[in-house]
């Protein structure tokens, strides 16, 4: 469950810029330089530092494991060997 303390505002500029609220920053612990993913979800704006998209993803995969035990990587790179090896055949 998430818990709002309190809400923020910030204005669209005319080039798409949003000023990230300061209280919302040092929450956060966002520093300049980071980067930042978007995506939607309900009609929302959520943002996430790169790193806690990652983390995100790699729960979600986690949750599915492969059925072959491989992680996808290793299939991808198993695959290909095995296309160039029949190119390489004909």
């Amino acid at each position: 469950m998430v818990t709002v303390l309190r809400k923020e505002t910030s204005v669209l500029s005319s080039e798409g810029r949003v000023v990230i609220p300061a209280s919302i920053r040092k929450q956060l612990g966002l520093e300049p330089g980071v980067t930042l993913t978007f995506h939607t979800e309900n009609g929302q704006v959520i943002m996430s530092t790169r790193e806690t998209a990652i983390a995100e993803l790699q729960r979600m995969f986690a949750a599915h494991p492969n059925p072959s035990g491989l992680r996808a990587s290793d299939e991808l790179i198993a695959e290909r060997r095995l296309e160039a090896a029949r190119e390489a055949a004909e």
